[in-house]
């Protein structure tokens, strides 16, 4: 059990109250074991702060002054501006906030601030201007090193640091380890600002070996305890499904299907990670897998985020099932009623959307789930499929490469396979950024490459207009190519608010040559796969992010033709220029994945419910991937040497990990 002390809500320490403890459970702070772990993101340097005569535009500075106006100004998109002009009798400078208009009521003339910031010179009134970072008011009492916390609304600096005192006073004796309490206090009040990162990697690495500690146990229970099936895996089996292939496996299929086979021989339930770029073969990789549970009188369901790439994974699998005997089934929102209450006793694979996860869908024995895009389901819906099968083998597939650092992290508690080699025969696909100015040299290669029997994608944002985004729309885009650019090609159009029946006529159109030019929205991100389609033109590329871009670039150079991806926009924000940068720079999915996780942040790459991501209080996914292998392999080692010391420690601790609102709903303030 953890300290009772250290389990006090914050509400109850001096100065918070119930009130400013609801502020305080934004940050995922709800205890005073909370409040000690909020550590600083950064420091601040006010040893030598310089005159405002002497700051340099470019540079990060810290200056003080005394406030001698206030300007607030407000665009016609009722974005807000708020403008201070500081004075430290060498200079003024002015100090720019935006968007944050509650800090209006906040400043008077003759008040004295500590701001700091980029400096620049105003395109305006050419004055020095410093956008501001962080501030606080001089009270001449500041700190020479002070420590910047994450805040929110209602919640500012002197006042969380004054708490953290008085916490760290009264309630830093109750830590147990004695290198966390030294790692704490040098967080909380440096006086060296090169202890600083030692300290927090230290916290980091502890937090990190809890968390591993319980995917781990969670790893070894589902090993040890769980039963499952055991499989055979018979060499006639993977002859009789390699014949009816028109291809043979690349080394890396092998080598992840050897780790499939080891599972299905082991007597416990696989549970897998399959990861692989677009185009990489996964499905065929997991259609053996199905294969050798329905020779061993299993059915086995595999699991889409979308109808449409429920729909092709349907035409491709049938076809292949077809000469191998098997009987394959489409489950999804638009099948019939009658057949949905059907006990599904004659198929052996069904393929499906969200509908397989109807109580009323029953297997007559679900022995092997797959479950495709997994990042695109709440783990809940995981186990709502594994669930209507007695202990099933289990499968997670992601064309999403995801940075090891947040596949320990996020899918810790699953065995890892990676198909990391492309079939033989692909050509890289060459990809160019093309700025909006620039668009007609575009059009004129697109002409010669359909003169040549290719085919085209452009892929749009939006199905309808926007003013706020002001994104060209689908329809729009369709008839403007059709009408003006290409008359006497034929231009089609796809988009996600077609009926099923729609879209696999269109589909089926292009992928018989009657359309050249197919305009979409990104319902074709997945699952399409026309190998005669060899350019992609993503319009206003700017907008999408970087796995998405890279997703839809997999749609081609699917076969051996050169395929080109043309990335048109004006990127003007510097993350833009960044994403799209990595995607000329490379085709490489991996390290795209670790550039997009860089620019959006673990809880933006998956969407922080649906992924299920841990609430680290130390610990960053992304700057800590050493320190996260570091806590592995200790969290290994101890869990082989003292696993009933690792349970102990997970149970008295793991606890910090589930989310701020349920743990804040469930301390003394309801």
């Amino acid at each position: 059990m953890s300290n009772q002390k250290l389990d006090t809500p914050v509400q109850y320490i001096k100065g918070v109250g119930p009130k400013l403890a609801q502020v305080f459970a934004k940050l995922g702070v709800i205890t005073v074991e909370d409040l000690l772990y909020l550590v600083p993101r950064d420091f601040e340097d006010r040893r030598n702060i310089k005159p405002i005569a002497q700051v340099r535009p470019s540079e990060f500075e810290v200056v003080k002054g005394e406030i001698m106006d206030v300007d607030v100004q407000q665009t016609r998109n009722r974005f807000s501006i708020i403008k201070v002009y500081l004075n430290d009798k060498t200079a003024t400078l002015q100090a720019v906030w935006f968007n944050q208009p509650y800090l209006s009521k906040l400043f008077r003339p003759g008040m004295k601030l500590i701001v700091s910031g980029k400096v620049e010179i105003s395109s305006y009134d050419h004055i020095l201007q410093l956008q501001v970072k962080d501030f606080e008011v001089d009270t001449g009492d500041n700190l020479p090193i002070v420590p910047k916390y994450p805040l929110t609304q209602g919640l500012y600096p002197k006042k969380l640091r004054a708490v953290i005192k008085t916490v760290m006073d009264d309630y830093l004796k109750y830590v147990a380890d004695k290198k966390s309490r030294t790692a704490l206090q040098v967080l909380h009040f440096p006086t060296d600002p090169a202890k600083t990162g030692p300290a927090r990697d230290y916290l980091a690495f502890e937090e990190l070996l809890t968390f591993q500690l319980g995917l781990l146990l969670q790893r070894k229970r589902y090993k040890e305890e769980l039963k499952g099936r055991k499989f055979e895996i018979k060499e006639e089996y993977l002859e009789e499904f390699k014949k009816a292939l028109s291809f043979t496996f690349t080394g890396a299929q092998e080598r992840v299907m050897n780790d499939i086979y080891d599972d299905f021989r082991s007597g416990r339930p696989m549970n897998r990670l399959l990861q692989g770029d677009v185009g990489s073969g996964k499905t065929v990789v997991a259609a053996l897998a199905a294969f050798i549970a329905v020779k061993n009188g299993c059915q086995a369901a595999i699991l889409a985020p979308t109808e449409i790439l429920a729909q092709q994974h349907y035409v491709k699998l049938s076809a292949l099932f077809k000469k191998l005997d098997c009987r394959v089934d489409l489950l999804t929102a638009t099948t019939s009623s009658a057949k949905k209450r059907e006990e599904l006793k004659d198929q052996d694979v069904v393929i499906g959307t969200h509908a397989l996860l109807e109580k009323k869908i029953k297997f007559r024995d679900l022995g092997l789930a797959i479950i495709d895009e997994q990042h695109r389901f709440g783990v809940h819906q995981r186990l709502a499929l594994v669930k209507k099968g007695f202990s099933p083998h289990v499968i997670v597939m992601t064309a999403t490469p995801i940075p090891r650092s947040l596949a320990l992290t996020l899918y810790g508690d699953l065995d890892r396979s990676i198909i990391d080699e492309l079939p033989p025969g692909r050509t890289p696909v060459k990809t160019y950024y093309v700025p909006s100015a620039r668009r007609a040299d575009a059009n004129e290669f697109i002409r010669l490459k359909i003169k040549e029997g290719r085919q085209v994608f452009v892929v749009c944002p939006l199905v309808e207009e926007s003013s706020e985004l002001d994104l060209k729309a689908a329809k729009e885009e369709a008839d403007r190519l059709q009408k003006y650019i290409f008359p006497e090609l034929k231009v089609g159009l796809i988009h996600g608010r077609l009926k099923g029946d729609e879209k696999d006529k269109i589909m089926k159109d292009f992928a018989d040559k009657k359309i050249d030019i197919l305009v979409s929205t990104t319902v074709i991100e997945v699952g399409i796969d026309v190998p005669n389609a060899t350019v992609m033109v993503v319009e206003h590329a700017e907008r999408f992010g970087l796995s998405q871009l890279h997703q839809l670039r997999g749609r081609i150079g699917r076969g051996s033709e050169q395929s080109f991806c043309f990335l048109v926009g004006d990127a003007k924000t510097d993350d833009a220029k960044e994403r799209l940068k990595a995607m000329v720079a490379t085709n490489d999915g991996f390290k795209i994945s670790e550039v997009d996780l860089k620019l959006r942040g673990p809880g933006d790459l998956f969407g922080a419910r649906q992924s299920g991501l841990p609430n680290f209080r130390v610990a960053d996914i992304i700057r800590d991937e050493k320190i996260i292998q570091e806590a592995r392999r200790a969290a290994e080692a101890l869990v082989e040497k003292d696993a009933e010391g690792a349970r102990n420690r997970w149970e008295s601790q793991g606890e910090k990990f589930k989310d701020p609102q349920k743990r804040f709903e469930a301390s003394a303030l309801n």
